[in-house]
């Protein structure tokens, strides 16, 4: 029993951490070069340049209303029960530079967003004038009775209040988000240079597998690794490219990897434990390196990274899944994604994490982190999460029913239901947390 006891924990002390195997991957990907690319093209992707402002934005001083543009010491003491009568002399909608000054006693029509004209310090709103009963009366408006008196500047939006010319309005290292791209249309640009999205290469090896749309053959399952692992890599921000499947044998895969030799990062699904026909370790220790096979994690312990050699000279990055759906696409999450996320410029790699009180047992055998399927919902403000179904790392189902992995440190033998856990918040729903 202490033999037995000793040579698991040797094989625990073989294994990396979740954080020294993400460090390792971290460490071995490049932050891609940049492409320039239309504005709305780049959405998601990461500046790779500083955007500076060639205009002021607004470009003059404009008005935040439709109204009158007046001098306000004319209608300093203009009220309701005593307006001030000024004439109007133009009109200027947006889009118009003005052609006539303010003089003492006058004032201009203006829409919203046109220019301030000279002489005029104030904007007062069509409401504040006898507009409406005027034109009731089909008088024309050769004159206005203003109701309120304004301060000077009020109604007036001033030119470079938002962005002035010559300023750094976007650093390089943004993510574009929506916004981000108003931002980009609005100082004129068209184009910009991103960081290039990475393309991956996604191959799922093994006899059993068919591709889904076929007829299932007696032995066979579709491949469920494939769809998801490339479904991970869009949502991740890179470009999936499928390869298919490799059957078991040293030809097949090594004919399938060279085809994608040609990615940025090459992820395979299954091939990577100790079987007689796990293939993708000994084709990856024969035209590359092996850095690591084995993460202290639950699922997903069995997990390959290394760099194989490409037709250019150079490396392609290579991580090795497992072969279960859910260990797969839990090891994409812990530590493909933020490789990805590393390559095409972004710095911030985490998922959101939120403390919850279980509603579930989780169990902790063999000292691995454990990452359970669970619902996480709030209510009365503090979090609850909820086991999806069975924990299995080959059924799929509860995890697509899953927006959190609880998490169970590799030291704690169980956490029991009321306890509170870091939950790592996945995708979620339209809404957030339920």
């Amino acid at each position: 029993m202490a033999q037995q006891a000793h040579s698991h924990s040797d094989r625990r002390a073989d294994m990396l951490s979740v954080e020294q195997a993400l460090a390792r991957i971290i460490s071995f990907v490049p932050v891609l070069p940049a492409e320039t690319k239309p504005i709305l093209d780049a959405l998601g992707q990461v500046l790779a340049e500083d955007i500076v402002s060639p205009i002021n934005i607004p470009p003059w001083d404009n008005t935040g209303m439709d109204g009158y543009a007046v001098r306000s010491q004319d209608i300093a003491s203009a009220s309701s029960g005593s307006p001030r009568i000024l004439k109007v002399i133009g009109v200027i909608a947006a889009g118009q530079m003005p052609d006539k000054q303010i003089e003492p006693g006058t004032a201009i029509r203006i829409m919203t967003g046109a220019p301030i004209p000279p002489g005029a310090d104030a904007v007062v709103a069509f409401e504040e004038t006898d507009e409406v009963e005027r034109k009731a009366a089909g008088k024309a408006l050769h004159e206005i009775a203003i109701r309120k008196a304004e301060r000077a500047r009020a109604n007036v939006r001033p030119a470079g209040e938002d962005v002035r010319r010559g300023e750094v309005v976007l650093a390089k290292g943004t993510l574009l988000s929506a916004a981000v791209v108003g931002v980009l249309a609005s100082v004129g640009r068209a184009t910009v240079q991103v960081i290039r999205r990475p393309v991956v290469a996604i191959l799922s090896t093994g006899d059993e597998l068919q591709q889904p749309g076929e007829p299932l053959g007696e032995g066979r399952i579709y491949d469920a690794n494939g769809a998801s692992i490339a479904a991970s890599v869009l949502k991740a921000g890179g470009v999936p490219k499928l390869l298919g499947i490799a059957r078991d044998s040293l030809a097949d895969v090594n004919a399938k990897i060279s085809e994608g030799l040609q990615a940025d990062l090459l992820l395979t699904s299954a091939g990577v434990s100790t079987g007689d026909y796990d293939f993708v370790k000994d084709v990856l220790a024969q035209r590359g390196s092996i850095e690591f096979w084995s993460v202290r994690m639950r699922p997903a312990k069995p997990l390959a990274f290394g760099l194989l050699k490409s037709p250019a000279g150079g490396t392609v990055p290579h991580v090795g899944l497992p072969g279960n759906p859910v260990s797969a696409l839990v090891a994409f999450e812990q530590l493909v994604r933020p490789a990805i996320l590393k390559m095409h410029g972004r710095t911030q790699f985490a998922r959101p994490v939120v403390e919850a009180t279980l509603e579930d047992d989780i169990e902790n055998y063999d000292g691995r982190r454990v990452y359970a399927r669970v619902l996480v919902t709030k209510r009365d403000g503090v979090f609850y999460a909820r086991s999806t179904g069975p924990q299995g790392s080959n059924v799929l189902t509860p995890l697509s029913r899953a927006n959190g992995l609880a998490i169970c440190p590799e030291d704690v033998p169980a956490l029991r239901r009321g306890q509170r856990a870091q939950v790592q918040l996945l995708d979620m729903p339209e809404g957030g947390v339920v």
